[in-house]
């Protein structure tokens, strides 16, 4: 019967990864060989991410699926069996209700694992579907915290190689290796699996805070306990090569992770506050830096535009927005799209997000002179045909782009600003002549990312009045009876969200906008009159996505808000109390 049961398991996890005859036939060989999870196989060679195994677990076998992102273990359920079977079978307990031990399981098959608990324990065991990667962090944190490291915590454990910046590093797992190495490991190896884009630690009178910023929120994780913060952001500082003893001053680093055949780049930064050092971890990763154009989210307007606007030979390019908009990305899809064997593309940034192959990528590196002004002035002597600067900051780097933009050459970069019209009085504040970027400007688009719904849990459900009133006089338009929104489930850790795209718009510099530009005129002038000649604005692309059911209404207000709303204005000012009930919901 159980045999039965586990073949059937692989057969299912076979389709759900839709290998050939051939692939399949290698996998169960490979499996049979090994003794290895076939699920854990499939997703080590990137067939299949945990969820999708756990979803066909879930369906096959007919088990619970729960995230343990949120969740707090009862420690006494937990220190129901002892460390060395946790870690030899990837299992640990949750909790306990009369004489059902609830058991977190990565590999329901694994019936020997379960029969061990249950005669151990004494219990009846209730297998529940968790992550393998939430297990190993949940082990290192129950267990582990209560005992003395057993080694430095600048020693060099088997986990991560350490040191240079360039090195290839694994995030494989040696239960033999220090407690906060493998704690620090399974944080980041939880934080790919999650998708986060960030890992914050943060210091407090209490311990240290740890937050994973998960669709562009942030969410709290369960603190490790027992461990000293210094021991936790040294062991971040080690892996990045920077100075243990420095804690006065902020530091950047970086490291290079392999996890199977995912390649991730961690962007360490420190920074000293009252409590202690906060260490924030951004994960880059090529896959997820660099997408086709068409996979940005653009409607089909402004992808028209936009790659139209790539083709000119000459002229400068703004992708403008706050931090974290998702800039970088729209620049390196650019760039990926323009990349071909007759242009010589040369790129200044700081730092370079991702190295694509056929592009020459130029770091900044401010303490041996080399700015993004120096740089730009020896990238004009290298005969390019596409510049991309990674953010014009001051009046020399504008100056510089704004030339070769005049010369003949095609330049991209990115600026700050709340709107795309804002482009144009940045560059004037910063120093340019009119006349300069009137000539050279000719595109400038921004954006902003918005939470997508959840497909697992969406749901359509009817306006309220106070919505239906928000509506009309947000959007100016008569609201749909109807819209879409997520309930919450394990798939989104309740929040009705999962994943990202984008709303953008698009502003092309024409002669009435030049004559304008040359005139002085403001932002919101050029804004007025761009939208009178066509463009689209984020508040109405944002519509566009609400309407096919692809994000909430509070999602686009939270984007678009702050550049949009106006609460002196009478009609507004109605539904100012449900505006800021949509701004709260996260």
């Amino acid at each position: 019967m159980r045999l039965v049961k586990r073949r059937h398991v692989n057969e299912a996890l076979l389709a759900a990864a839709a290998v050939s005859g051939e692939e399949a036939k290698a996998l169960i060989t490979e499996q049979r060989q090994s003794g290895k999870f076939l699920g854990k196989m499939l997703t080590e060679k990137r067939f299949l991410d945990e969820e999708q195994v756990l979803s066909v677990l879930e369906k096959e076998l007919n088990l619970p699926c729960i995230n343990l992102l949120d969740k707090h273990l009862e420690t006494d359920a937990v220190h129901s069996i002892p460390e060395e079977m946790a870690w030899r079978h990837h299992v640990i307990p949750i909790t306990k209700r009369d004489e059902d031990l609830y058991l977190a399981v990565s590999d329901p098959t694994d019936l020997s694992a379960i029969d061990e608990v249950a005669m151990y324990t004494g219990a009846a065991i209730k297998p529940v579907l968790v992550k393998d990667s939430a297990i190993r962090y949940a082990i290192d944190n129950y267990y582990s915290a209560g005992k003395k490291n057993t080694g430095e915590v600048g020693e060099k454990g088997k986990t991560v190689k350490e040191g240079q910046g360039s090195e290839r590093d694994s995030l494989a797992f040696d239960n033999s290796s220090a407690p906060v190495i493998r704690l620090v490991n399974s944080l980041v190896s939880r934080a790919i699996e999650e998708k986060a884009s960030d890992i914050h630690l943060e210091p407090s009178k209490n311990g240290i805070r740890i937050r994973m910023r998960l669709d562009g929120v942030l969410h709290d994780i369960p603190t490790p306990q027992n461990y000293k913060q210094a021991e936790i952001i040294s062991r971040v500082k080690v892996m990045a090569n920077l100075d243990i003893a420095e804690r006065r001053l902020p530091q950047d680093g970086q490291i290079q992770v392999e996890r199977g055949r995912q390649e991730i780049n961690l962007r360490i930064s420190t920074m000293p506050t009252v409590e202690g050092e906060k260490v924030v971890i951004r994960l880059l990763e090529k896959e997820r830096i660099v997408l086709p154009l068409e996979q940005l989210g653009f409607s089909e307007e402004t992808y028209t535009a936009f790659k139209r606007l790539l083709l000119n030979q000459a002229g400068m390019i703004l992708v403008t927005g706050p931090t974290g908009c998702g800039k970088t990305t729209t620049l390196y899809s650019a760039l990926h799209y323009l990349n071909c064997p007759e242009d010589n593309i040369i790129t200044v940034e700081d730092p370079v997000e991702c190295r694509i192959k056929g592009i020459n990528q130029i770091q900044v590196e401010p303490k041996v002179g080399r700015t993004f002004a120096t740089t730009l002035r020896s990238i004009l002597r290298q005969d390019p045909d596409i510049i991309m600067v990674g953010e014009i900051r001051d009046f020399e780097t504008a100056t510089i782009a704004t030339q070769a933009a005049l010369t003949g050459h095609l330049v991209l970069s990115t600026l700050h600003t709340n709107n795309a019209a804002g482009a144009v009085t940045r560059l004037v504040d910063m120093g340019l002549a009119a006349y300069l970027v009137s000539a050279s400007l000719v595109g400038v688009m921004a954006q902003r990312l918005i939470r997508k719904i959840c497909m697992n849990c969406i749901e359509e459900y009817a306006l309220s009045n106070g919505e239906k009133l928000f509506f009309s006089n947000y959007f100016r338009i008569d609201p749909s009876p109807t819209l879409f929104r997520g309930k919450g489930c394990r798939h989104c850790n309740g929040t009705g969200y999962r994943g990202r795209t984008s709303i953008q718009e698009l502003l092309l510099i024409n002669e009435e906008l030049q004559s304008l530009i040359l005139r002085g005129a403001s932002a919101n002038t050029i804004n007025t009159r761009a939208v009178e000649e066509g463009m689209q604005s984020m508040v109405h692309d944002g519509l566009r996505c609400l309407k096919k059911g692809e994000t909430t209404l509070g999602e686009v207000v939270r984007a678009t808000f702050d550049r949009t709303f106006n609460n002196s204005n009478a009609d507004c000012r109605e539904s100012s109390e449900y505006l800021s009930t949509l701004q709260k919901e996260k």
